[in-house]
This record gives structure tokens, sequence and C-alpha cells, in this order.
């Protein structure tokens, strides 16, 4: 039997890095940088003020106090965008609003609320010490400094940032393209009757989904029957070579770079993937192995007409689970992404659980980060569904454990 770690890292030796390409700012959320960001220009760009106020000399309200105001006369306003602003006199005041640049000479504002909000004379009743709500050239980034290190994910915080320092376009990592194949003779297309006996495909989604979460550009094919022939059929179609192809898998000119197939993997009688990418002559290199985890037990992994394919079990729960442990974080660094995993925390477990001694078990649960608790959703088995849509987070019990009480700590990988 492998181990999870075996098997993650064969799953990921399968993924060369996708090419880097020159993306627009705005579009390349998601995405990962593939160098470093450096701020061409400072942020802020000039002296500026953080609050509505006055612009003064700070030893000239040095005095001021709720019972003996200073009283300075305002000579000017200087509203935000303004360029032509003039030098600040001693003695005197200028009206400024948050983000406006500050006027030369002046060195602290003070807050409307410290005055009587005057607009030819402003009575000051509070002091304000040099640099008081002064925002300095620079405070924030300084030019040249590495505001963004390569293989940061680019959400909507450092998207902002760049278009603060007028960054327009960035280099990243392209998608990985993903064929995503379900098979199994059961199988009905959600909204289609499905008669006794056959169920609707829901691995097709809840696969494409979690690649798509993590960028990946994926397209899901038309689920297969068990039929190893109609089977390699669809596969050659999907991986013969085509082009502008990029290299992430080294699949030679493919149109994807990445196959994931779900369902036939294991021992039945009616194993279409495993049989038909074992089968002599076909182009298919794919290990079919136990890992040591539950639920996924049965995994396949390696390439086919030289395009890399992850074969996963066909229960959804384990198809899920599979992708967390095994797919996901490969596709995120084959995108370059520096994080690969989820956010893990240790809590509290609210319900006592067993495990089978020897294998990573993965359990569904919900978290109260609040309390510092996770609680178990659902049973063990692999068909609960219902229990994976209501939990937010898996709780990690290692392979050498067998037992947990209610009370003790837990690895838990959160979900959302």
């Amino acid at each position: 039997m492998r181990s999870v770690e075996e098997h993650q890292r064969v799953v990921r030796g399968l993924l060369g890095s996708t090419p880097v390409t020159s993306s627009p700012t705005a579009a390349a959320v998601g995405r990962a940088l593939a160098d470093d960001v450096r701020a061409p220009v400072p942020l802020p760009g000039a002296d500026s003020s953080s609050m509505d106020g006055y612009a003064v000399r700070a030893a000239d309200v040095a005095a001021a106090a709720a019972g003996a105001p200073v009283v300075l006369p305002v000579v000017d306003d200087v509203p935000a965008g303004r360029v032509d602003v003039a030098p600040l006199e001693p003695g005197t005041a200028q009206r400024i609003m948050t983000g406006a640049v500050l006027p030369p000479g002046a060195d602290a504002v003070v807050p409307v609320e410290a005055t009587d909000r005057g607009r030819d004379r402003v009575a000051v009743h509070e002091p304000r010490e040099p640099e008081a709500h002064v925002r300095r050239t620079g405070c924030d980034v300084a030019v040249g400094d590495v505001v963004l290190p390569r293989g940061t994910r680019l959400g909507s915080a450092q998207l902002g940032l760049l278009a603060a320092l007028d960054v327009a376009t960035v280099p990243v990592h392209a998608a990985l393209r993903v064929l995503v194949v379900s098979t199994g003779s059961e199988l009905v297309a959600p909204g289609q009757p499905a008669a006794p006996g056959q169920v609707h495909d829901a691995n097709s989604t809840l696969v494409a989904t979690t690649l798509r979460e993590v960028g990946a550009d994926v397209r899901v094919a038309q689920f297969v029957a068990d039929d190893v022939e109609a089977f390699l059929a669809l596969l050659d179609a999907e991986t013969a070579p085509v082009g502008g192809a990029g290299d992430a898998g080294g699949a030679g000119g493919a149109g994807v770079d990445l196959v994931v197939t779900s369902g036939g993997v294991s021992e039945g009688a009616y194993e279409v993937v495993k049989d038909g990418l074992t089968a002599a002559g076909r182009g298919g290199e794919v290990e079919f192995t136990k890992t040591a985890m539950q639920p996924g037990m049965p995994q396949g992994a390696g390439r086919y007409r030289g395009v890399p394919v992850v074969c996963l079990p066909g229960n959804p729960v384990s198809a899920f689970v599979s992708c967390e442990v095994h797919l996901r974080p490969a596709v995120l660094a084959a995108q370059g992404h520096a994080v690969t995993s989820r956010p893990r925390v240790r809590l509290t477990l609210a319900e006592p659980l067993r495990s089978p001694a020897g294998k990573l078990q993965l359990r569904r649960g919900r978290a109260d980060l609040a309390a510092g608790t996770v609680r178990p959703q659902g049973e063990a088995a692999s068909h609960f569904l219902g229990a994976l849509a209501l939990a937010d987070c898996l709780v990690v019990l290692p392979e050498h454990v067998t037992e947990v009480a209610a009370g003790e700590q837990v690895e838990v990988w959160l979900l959302v």
C-alpha cells in the first residue's frame, strides 16, 4: 500500500510548470505571479493628509486649548487631486481634504473635529504634534520595494495595490488545461430522469468545480459508460496533438495538460478506467494502487500518450477528498502558487472519533473557530454527499491514530 505522501509526490511529479504569460492586471485575478513585482513609484506619491481638517504648522497651534483656542486665518482650500498647492505661510491654515497634497511648509493636520470648522478663520481647540495626520511620500511603499513576491496569488487586495502603483500588466503562470471525465454506465446527466439503478453524475461537477476554484481551465467531457473502447476513443480524441499547446504536463502538443477521471479504478468487474489504461499497446503508462487513506484508497496516476492522467475513485466523497489531498496542491504548484495547502489549525474535537489503523482518515466537519472546536459532520462512509455539502473543514486523523476522545486536539483543514 502506498503512503499518502508518496502518492502526492507521484501526482505532483506528473505536472511541470505552466507557461508564463503577461496579463493585464485587472484580468489576473486568481493567477500566481511568475516573478517579483517591485514598486515603480512610491505610495503615497506625495506628502498628503490622512484626515479632513486644516493643514498647519504644529508650532502655530502648540498653545491651543479647549477654553483658549488658537485662531488662524484660512488662506486656501486644498481638495484631493489639486496639484498647484501653495506653500503654507507661518501663522496661517489651509483647509485640506483626506488624500490631498500637503502644502509645503505644513507639518501637521488638525482634524475638523478639533476646530470650529471655520471657513475664513478657524479656531483650533487642540494642539497637534509635528507629523500628526500626515502621510509622507513612500511611507507605505518605497520605490524599488518588492511589494509582491513570486508565487503570490493575486486577489482583490493585491490587484488593488498594483493598480495604485500603476502596474498595468503582470507576469503570471497560465491556467492548467484540464479535461474531466466521469465514467460509469449508471450515470445520468443532471436534468434527466434517473431510472432505478441509475444516479445523476455528481463527480463531473464536483471535480471540475474544485479545479476551477484554483484557477484551472477545465473542460468536462460527456461521461462514458463502462466500455473500454469508448473510453479510449474519447481519450484518443482529446489527447491528439494540436497547435499552440502549453507544456505543463509534457503533453507533446496535446490540447490538454491533464486528464482527470473518476470511477473505474477499483477491483470490480467493470473497471473501465483501470482496464483501458493498462491494456497492452494502447499508450497508457498509468499505475493503479491502493493508498493509505480513507476515503479515497484506490488511486491511479501516470500518462496516456504522453498526457498526465490522474484517476480518482468514483464515490463522490472519495473523489472530493482525493482532489483535496492529491490533485489540488499539485495543480496549484503547477500554476506557480507558493501556497498550495488549505489553511490548517488545531481545534478541540467535540465528539469522539475512531479511525482504521494504518490509514490517514479525513472526516467531514464543521469548525467553530471562535470556540476553538470542531464537530464531525456525518458518518465516515464515502457516499454521504449531503454531509460533505454541510461541512466547512476536514478533520485529519493520522495513520497511527485509531481513536480520538472528545476534548482532544486534532488537525483541521479549513475548506472555506
